[in-house]
């Protein structure tokens, strides 16, 4: 009886610890529901609101109608996030939270022969003068290779159909809003976790065997500086209705909404494009770039998804299983292929044109 009271006591703690780390979301600036970062967004959105109101004539009348849009917020879709959001928060989490750590840990201690992480990041400290240039070459650094390890990831989360089929998760949502980005199935944040932590630790790791010490990157309000502005810079519009993109060349150095609206996109000029988080410039170099003028052809939702799929949260946690089940009986392969969707393309081209 002693054990099992000392799970329910470990289990309530771990509760307690989730709800209280949910409700200080608004007031921590490492999360990305930092009340800041939303402030920012609504700035932002009320310039394309009043930029739209000036050349469109089915603006909405008031700046709330143009934020919360009918459309939006009159879906099931939409709720469907806000519920799994919460849910997923208390359970999904805990298990890629403590992968991320773990794996950079290793990385880290087999790069430098077994030297502890924990204990170096403590020893750290701000740098002064010359150094500055070396933290901030340090930052930039690790914030591209980690950019492009999670380039890559996606990537493969695009084209490998045992991958595909929990990222499309992610991708079921018909209309967005900033919530949306936060339907992702567990399994799929594995990927990342492993992935970026690995690379984290290697890139720390070779960094204090070169230097002989971590330099510390900039911070700006607790939050590294590169998140920070990252953050700052319209991120929650990356899932929502609103269309905005960087004038010319710029939306393929800086991120965009429109960015990653393309990506979630599911018109076939669409697909399979934009996989960047932060430098739009991976998906230049890897010819997955695209940019058009405006939405007129954005449609968000999975490109030959039937209607009733991901309708509830414990589709979202388990429809990835049974899709995975279906194609193996089938003896349809999940490795990696060249066109892994075509017939998805073809299905969605004439739906668009019908």
């Amino acid at each position: 009886m002693e054990t099992i009271s000392g799970y329910l006591n470990g289990f309530f703690a771990l509760m307690n610890d989730r709800f209280w780390s949910l409700v200080d979301k608004p007031f921590d600036s490492s999360s990305r529901l930092f009340w800041l970062y939303i402030v920012s967004g609504a700035l932002i959105a009320f310039f394309v609101y009043r930029l739209s109101a000036r050349t469109a004539k089915d603006t909405p009348s008031s700046f709330l109608g143009f934020l919360f849009p009918r459309k939006v917020w009159q879906t099931k879709s939409a709720w469907l996030d806000l519920r799994y959001f919460v849910v997923n928060h208390f359970l999904g989490k805990l298990l890629y939270i403590s992968l991320a750590g773990g794996t950079m840990i290793l990385a880290y201690g087999w790069v430098t022969g077994g030297d502890s992480l924990l204990e170096v990041v403590k020893a750290s400290e701000m740098p002064d003068g010359g150094d500055v240039i070396i933290s901030i070459l340090y930052m930039f650094v690790v914030v591209a290779l980690v950019d492009l390890t999670a380039y890559s990831i996606h990537y493969l989360q695009h084209r490998v159909p045992i991958l595909w089929e929990f990222h499309k998760v992610h991708h079921s949502p018909e209309v967005m809003h900033p919530i949306s980005n936060f339907r992702e199935h567990p399994f799929d944040n594995v990927a990342y976790t492993i992935g970026v932590g690995l690379v984290t630790g290697l890139i720390v790791g070779g960094v204090n065997t070169t230097l002989g010490y971590l330099p510390n990157m900039p911070v700006l309000l607790g939050a590294p500086l590169m998140s920070f502005l990252f953050n700052l810079g319209g991120y929650h519009l990356r899932h929502s209705h609103i269309w905005l993109r960087w004038p010319g060349r710029w939306s393929m150095v800086f991120p965009s909404p429109a960015h990653h609206h393309v990506h979630h996109s599911c018109h076939p000029d669409h697909l399979d494009k934009n996989f960047a988080f932060i430098f739009p410039l991976w998906d230049v170099l890897f010819k997955t770039y695209h940019m058009p003028d405006d939405d007129r052809d954005v449609k968000f939702g999975i490109h030959g998804a039937a209607e009733d799929e991901y309708t509830s949260i414990w589709r979202l946690y388990t429809i990835p299983f049974r899709n995975i089940y279906r194609k193996l009986k089938a003896g349809k392969p999940l490795t990696i292929a060249e066109t892994p969707r075509e017939d998805d393309k073809a299905g969605i081209a004439d739906t668009i044109n019908s």
